[in-house]
């Protein structure tokens, strides 16, 4: 066996009084990949390759224990090397909202012109002219009301709590196919799932 050197000495000692300090509580994952980066460069300054492959197999085996102890003292389904997503969330739920259609000028003058149209083949005289601006009338009151039918549809309005605690809604023209308890994601003004 071949004798260590100063850096396989020194290295052996900072790890040893790294992981004795977790005596007083377990290093957290974050604190376990510091050591191991630190290992890493002592071990790259050792002159022996030998003795370089010992050292970086050592450090990679008190790693796998510190990662280990980090991951048992971690709360049940959470760890601390995983890392934080703000953009993700949970689907708190979904509902489908009839959207009325807006009538706009299109239905009101085309309905009015057919309407006229219609109500100047009724009658003669001065009550020709009343049916014409009756029918005028009604045809615009019948326009609007097709084109907000035409119009009208369905909106999903997703609810998601994001992990940082804030909720938002997003809505579909048309069904997402989220359930609530889905884990999303939010991509720019809309989410995806995860």
């Amino acid at each position: 066996m071949k004798p260590l050197s100063i850096f396989a000495l020194m290295w052996l000692a900072a790890s040893q009084l790294s992981f004795a300090a977790s005596d007083q509580g377990t290093p957290s994952a974050k604190e376990v990949e510091a050591t191991y980066a630190a290992d890493k460069k002592l071990c790259a300054e050792e002159a022996d390759s030998g003795a370089r492959m010992q050292c970086l197999r050592d450090a990679k085996e008190q790693h796998t224990k510190g990662l280990a102890a980090a991951k048992a003292s971690a709360p049940a389904g959470k760890t601390s090397s995983e890392p934080a997503c703000p953009d993700c969330g949970k689907v708190l739920g979904v509902n489908v909202i009839e959207k009325k259609g807006e009538g706009g000028a299109l239905g009101l003058i085309a309905g009015g012109v057919v309407g006229g149209l219609l109500g100047n083949q009724v009658g003669g005289g001065r009550g020709n002219t009343l049916a014409t601006i009756a029918g005028a009338a009604g045809g615009a009151y019948a326009g609007k009301k097709v084109e907000e039918n035409v119009k009208s549809g369905n909106v999903w309005s997703v609810r998601v709590r994001f992990n940082n605690g804030q909720e938002h809604s997003f809505e579909f023209d048309h069904d997402p196919h989220f359930v609530a308890g889905d884990p999303v994601m939010r991509s720019g003004n809309t989410i995806a799932p995860r």
